[in-house]
């Protein structure tokens, strides 16, 4: 068995991803770049490799704990830490490693499950669009716009322009309230209103709108101020 220390610098993870780049890698790979060593039983890329099975796969990181890492053999007190940190880490940026596999996007609860992370914080409104495909599966999401919305700042043609770019069939309109009270302005709803008529002129259905405040939220769906594009 070739130890890790003998493997040629072109099949090292770190030399890897300076060549080829992080998606070149494999989960294994930039686990084995995250752990740094092995230890005297386990070599890092055993160790990576048991970390991986004992988490269910790479999603099973989502849940996993300080304390749950320790009882993994190998894992010691900072090898724990500093995962549990990346994963936390990765939430906070939205980085969501299952978004791409949501079934639908027309729950409230799922949508804000997956996005409220990207308002956390925030000292101005900031307007995000989701894109859908005709299945309504997660295409991408586009952070267009930074501040209160008014037809001045806030422009159709530029949500719709994105739409077209991604071939997408649905979209959700999702933007805060740093005030943290979800009730939509006036300009909210004529703004949503317009948006709705346009989306069904172009064939590209605005699902919802959603508002979000301090751990409360406003749905245009769910209120009923969107009717017909579910």
């Amino acid at each position: 068995m070739i130890k890790f220390k003998e493997l040629p610098d072109e099949e090292k993870p770190r030399e890897r991803l300076v060549l080829y780049g992080a998606k070149a890698l494999s989960n294994e790979e930039l686990l084995m770049i995250i752990l740094k060593s092995g230890t005297k039983k386990y070599s890092v890329k055993e160790l990576a490799c048991q970390l991986l099975k004992s988490c269910d796969g790479i999603k099973g990181l989502r849940d996993i704990t300080y304390q749950k890492l320790l009882k993994i053999e190998g894992i010691g007190q900072v090898k724990a830490i500093e995962l549990e940190a990346i994963v936390e880490l990765s939430r906070r940026i939205g980085v969501d490693v299952d978004v791409k596999d949501m079934i639908t996007c027309t729950n409230p609860e799922t949508i804000i499950y997956y996005f409220n992370s990207l308002f956390k914080g925030k000292k101005q409104e900031e307007f995000y669009v989701i894109y859908l495909d005709n299945k309504k599966k997660y295409l991408d999401k586009k952070k267009l716009f930074v501040g209160s919305i008014n037809s001045s700042v806030v422009h159709p043609r530029e949500i719709f322009k994105q739409a077209y770019l991604l071939s997408a069939s649905y979209l959700i309109c999702i933007h805060n309230h740093p005030s943290g009270d979800p009730m939509p302005s006036r300009e909210d709803v004529n703004f949503t209103d317009n948006l709705d008529k346009i989306g069904k002129m172009h064939g590209i259905y605005l699902v919802d709108h959603i508002v979000i405040g301090k751990e409360q939220y406003y749905s245009f769906y769910e209120n009923k101020n969107i009717l017909n594009n579910n």
